[in-house]
């Protein structure tokens, strides 16, 4: 199982025996204590983690239980083949909130779209996603959803 949950700005990602912290702020991620914040391939407590650099700017993909989760903190850069070839066979995205992130969001599959920030309220009306606040989002199984579905973490 698969919990994602917001606190205190830390977005958090909790599976069996593991636990991501996503810093909203600082755009940081760290698995338990360990601060990913370079290009590379990582391996820590059963997470496989992808982090590319295109463009001056960060990208993380992790694999967690089985499934693919996107970090998107970035929504100023150009779409071309080198970079969107990176975002394939995703099943949750977490992406910033702003007017530039749907472009890219409208250009990326996914089967469950997290946006993050303060007003991630407008990112939703934007696309005709109208949902209720929920404290948590959690993935117990497989994904078989035919339409994106949207969640609106507090």
């Amino acid at each position: 199982m698969i919990e994602i949950f917001n606190k205190n700005d830390l977005l958090q990602i909790k599976s069996e025996n593991n636990l991501i912290y996503i810093d909203i702020i600082k755009k940081e991620i760290k698995i338990w204590d360990y601060l990913v914040n370079f290009p590379w391939e990582y391996e820590k407590s059963w997470i496989l983690l992808e982090i590319k650099e295109f463009e001056n700017k960060l990208f993380y993909s992790f694999l967690i239980e089985q499934k693919v989760v996107f970090v998107l903190f970035e929504d100023n850069f150009e779409q071309k083949e080198e970079i969107m070839s990176f975002f394939w066979d995703i099943d949750i995205l977490l992406v910033t909130w702003t007017k530039e992130a749907v472009k890219i969001v409208e250009n990326i599959e996914s089967r469950v779209i997290i946006p993050f920030w303060d007003a991630k309220d407008i990112f939703l009306n934007t696309l005709w996603q109208h949902k209720e606040e929920v404290e948590n989002f959690k993935l117990k199984q497989e994904i078989w959803i035919e339409n994106t579905e949207f969640i609106n973490l507090k």
